[in-house]
């Protein structure tokens, strides 16, 4: 008889919201996960009296509200507003692309006049149809905010010239045509107090975790140990890569203490032009307001992935689309194993995307819904 209803591979947020369900209806679960830590991606340690975000900056927003009520349940959140600011040569510029943006650029105070001159530009490139990435972004916003805020950020994340990046990576460039420096259109939007740790934490209470643990190791020494497993981690990894690898990009973190209280006065800042070998720079404190003697920094340098390396960002061209539907009809085939999570299922989910698709495992897996009574 298995010692569990449940192993749970993976105790990032997928992982938590389907132990926290499970646990609530009696079955008895283990969460496993190979870090040293709970709370996968959305990590946080606290450095300094800071809770520094391991893992690049999350910030939980959401127009789900549903979702939002959940995640109220196991951390009171801030009014943290993200509002990032490029950094060009110097030259700051509020991000995303606003009012306050176009006025530092052009010195145009009216909405009417900022569309005029993105017009103007646009019309001066004359590009019917984009070949490239760069042909694409230059005929939706024009020279001078393609040069100084798309070029050299997205060149360093790709690693590739604009000229080299298909068009179909951008599909628009959005231009907010009011003084609203709020980087996301959500309704809700915040940090939790405390930090993220804490409340996966407070969602994984009672439940019985192991971290620094291999799926692979367990099972070969308990085959048995559970009647059913949510598999959270990457699906290729699974079947050994027998068909072959799924392709990342990844990211590299160096976290700094300073010995001031305010480096750079704001969350996020993106650095723009491709000579600056990182893309932005997060000063952690400010996600929470915080007045520490100190502070700490994280420099976030995009990277190449390579097998052992941290999978962040899927790669949905055609090669890995194709080859993840084919783990897929292997995964459909499996009888005690579910795939969840961004990992098991090849996607790039946002917080809030993350929780909503755990509840529909919930639902399918345990039959009750998440969110009854919210």
């Amino acid at each position: 008889m298995a010692q569990y209803d449940y192993l749970i591979v993976g105790a990032g947020l997928t992982g938590a919201v389907f132990a926290h369900e499970a646990q609530k209806i009696g079955k008895k679960c283990l969460v496993i996960d190979r870090r040293d830590h709970i709370a996968g991606n959305v990590y946080t340690e606290e450095v300094e009296g800071i809770n520094v975000h391991r893992y690049g900056a999350h910030i939980f927003h959401t127009s789900m509200k549903d979702v939002w009520g959940y995640v109220n349940q196991f951390a009171e959140f801030n009014n943290y507003v993200n509002s990032p600011i490029a950094n060009y040569k110097g030259e700051i510029y509020n991000m995303p692309f606003n009012m306050n943006t176009f006025s530092k650029m052009w010195g145009v105070v009216t909405p009417a006049e900022a569309k005029a001159k993105i017009q103007e530009q646009i019309d001066a490139e004359g590009i019917g149809e984009p070949q490239n990435l760069e042909e694409q972004a230059l005929s939706l916003v024009g020279r001078d905010i393609f040069e100084k805020l798309v070029k050299g950020y997205t060149e360093k994340q790709w690693g590739r010239d604009c000229k080299d990046l298909p068009a179909s990576i951008i599909k628009r460039l959005p231009c907010r045509f009011t003084y609203d420096n709020n980087y996301f259109n959500d309704r809700f939007q915040g940090i939790p107090m405390g930090g993220y740790t804490k409340m996966v934490a407070n969602m994984l209470e009672g439940v019985e975790v192991r971290t620094g643990v291999e799926y692979k190791d367990l099972i070969a020494e308990q085959p048995d140990i559970a009647d059913r497993v949510i598999y959270c981690g990457p699906i290729d990894s699974f079947y050994d890569y027998s068909l072959g690898q799924l392709e990342y990009r990844s990211l590299r973190f160096e976290t700094e203490v300073l010995d001031e209280t305010d480096h750079q006065g704001v969350a996020v800042m993106n650095y723009n032009e491709r000579e600056v070998p990182y893309t932005r720079v997060i000063e952690h404190k400010h996600f929470e307001f915080g007045t520490q003697p100190k502070t700490v920094i994280t420099r976030e340098y995009p990277a190449d992935w390579k097998p052992g390396d941290e999978p962040y960002y899927p790669i949905n061209d055609e090669r890995n689309t194709a080859l993840y539907e084919q783990y897929r009809e292997l995964a459909d085939r499996e009888g005690k194993v579910v795939f969840a999570g961004r990992l098991g299922g090849y996607k790039y989910y946002d917080m809030d995307k993350a929780i909503a698709a755990a509840f529909d495992v919930v639902r399918a897996e345990l039959g009750v819904d998440p969110v009854a009574g919210l």
